[in-house]
């Protein structure tokens, strides 16, 4: 069994628990922004760690981080900003107009300090500075390869003394080049499978809808 404390309680659990096995384990019931458990999205179960004998705190997402002996650890809760980033992407019909989609829907991308905050706070390991400066440097291709793995858990956001976000210009451009590219085979097959009825989604099944 393993020591550790998270959110101040002192409990144990198997040493191969993830964070978010062993709150489970110690009898805590989640109840909101854990998408793996069908309650939110994924990316929402972010934490601050400590790990014994050390004195940084690390961003780490509690599903994917093994337990450890000392550890400490603490979830993080998030708070949007006031101001939201408003677009239609079937206005965006060919791609002379992304960059200048990109100044009008995320301006303050271009005032990026380099301060790599967001790269520290990235539970990924992504290089989220250059996918910023990618995107606002037009290269839409590469800029979404950078964040391919994006779990959207709002961690770089909460780092940016700028307030870009950069996972929503991440997606942004992720949602850009599928529309004005040619889609992935596997889902034109997967939405003709729906649309013949070859496939059926059953709407009533556990975690179907999203919540309230």
């Amino acid at each position: 069994m393993v020591c550790l404390s998270i959110e101040g309680r002192q409990l144990e659990a198997p040493a191969n628990c993830s964070i978010l096995q062993a709150f489970i384990h110690a009898g805590e019931t989640l109840v909101e922004g854990v998408g793996c458990m069908g309650q939110g999205v994924c990316g929402s179960c972010r934490v601050m760690v400590r790990r014994s004998g050390e004195q940084e705190v690390k961003t780490e997402l509690a599903c994917e981080t093994l337990i450890e002996d000392g550890m400490q650890v603490a979830f993080l809760d998030y708070f949007t900003t006031s101001a939201r980033h408003v677009y239609r992407i079937e206005d965006i019909s060919d791609s002379w107009q992304t960059l200048r989609a990109i100044s009008e829907i995320f301006p303050e991308a271009s005032h990026c300090r380099h301060c790599n905050g967001c790269d520290r706070a990235c539970p990924k390991g992504l290089d989220v500075q250059l996918g910023v400066s990618l995107a606002v440097d037009g290269q839409l291709t590469a800029s979404g390869a950078v964040f391919d793995e994006c779990v959207m858990c709002n961690l770089c956001t909460l780092a940016c003394p700028e307030h870009i976000r950069p996972n929503h210009l991440g997606l942004f451009v992720r949602r850009t080049v599928a529309a004005l590219t040619l889609r992935p085979a596997n889902l034109m097959r997967r939405l003709h499978q729906i649309e013949s009825g070859e496939m059926k989604i059953d709407f009533d099944a556990p975690g179907a809808q999203p919540p309230r």
